[in-house]
């Protein structure tokens, strides 16, 4: 029997793998995960796809680590050593990086979604037009490699990879852009410092010393609330109070009101389609053909 069908048997019984949540049907609950194997099942991968869902689900996905321009996993197979898998993409440049930032800096909407832990579908777009498209446009731009004899690409374990990092999409969407270079930590905290220099907030406040002198310390009693309001402020730190400033109160919905939609939105929502009339090829064919028709 040749080496690459010597792993072609069931693969051995995991205890504590990584399972994925979803137990039937699709994977992926929120936008950014959906398309991002949208991408993936649009490359037309067959079976490999449906065995690296089982694979997901069964827990055969030992680790699974995000890094600038790396993910890297161990998958249990049929053999006693787990095979160790990477799925490479390139992260954007630092300058491009800092373009995106002044964008997301300069617009309260991203920047209150953000700090909420949200990523607005309006973000593949603003990506996309700063020449930074989220998500892979095509098989080549993934650099893909398992040490399992299977000479596919990718193989069952790679599938199974992309299938829970999908899901660790849903569960941290700054996971996406951790891969492409940026964490969520060093996001933010651009974002702070750029909306911090914008709107010119002093490092520290004024202090106000208020001077009983009789009956006119009545008329500095307000400057005495703004000297204590500001003495709060400086206790909790400026950057801490710009942040709070910009939360959100309540929990945003899921798809704001926008003026704005892209050709694909409906494409998005449907879902992609049934086998018989193409599957996820078919969608990946439109959407192509909508942005190359709609406007310029």
């Amino acid at each position: 029997m040749s080496e690459r069908f010597a792993d072609y048997g069931r693969p051995r019984k995991v205890d504590g793998g990584l399972k994925a949540r979803s137990t039937r049907g699709a994977i992926g609950r929120s936008w950014w995960s959906r398309r991002f194997l949208e991408v993936l099942e649009s490359f037309a991968l067959g079976t490999r796809l449906t065995r690296g869902r089982s694979y997901a689900r069964a827990g055969q996905v030992l680790r699974l680590d995000v890094a600038p321009g790396r993910v890297t996993a161990q998958v249990q197979g049929s053999r006693p050593r787990p095979y160790e898998v990477s799925i490479a993409l390139e992260v954007f440049p630092e300058a491009l990086w800092s373009r995106i930032e002044d964008e997301l800096a300069g617009q309260a909407f991203f920047s209150a979604r953000l700090l909420a832990g949200d990523l607005p579908d309006e973000l593949e777009e603003l990506f996309a037009a700063a020449g930074a498209p989220l998500f892979p446009a095509g098989v080549d731009q993934l650099t893909q490699r398992c040490n399992c004899p299977d000479f596919a690409v990718p193989c069952k374990h790679l599938a199974a990879t992309f299938y829970l990092l999908a899901e660790a999409f849903d569960a941290d969407p700054f996971e996406l852009l951790h891969w492409r270079g940026r964490s969520r930590a060093d996001l933010l905290g651009r974002l702070r410092a750029r909306r911090a220099e914008a709107a010119g907030t002093p490092t520290s406040p004024p202090q106000t010393s208020i001077v009983d002198t009789g009956p006119s310390a009545v008329d500095v009693l307000p400057a005495a609330g703004a000297s204590r309001a500001l003495a709060g402020l400086a206790a909790t730190g400026v950057a801490e109070a710009v942040d709070r400033f910009w939360a959100s109160p309540v929990p945003l919905p899921d798809r704001p009101p926008r003026l704005a939609t892209g050709p694909d939105l409906l494409l998005r929502q449907l879902g992609p389609p049934a086998p018989a009339i193409g599957g996820p090829g078919l969608l990946e064919r439109l959407r192509r053909a909508y942005r190359a028709f709609g406007p310029g």
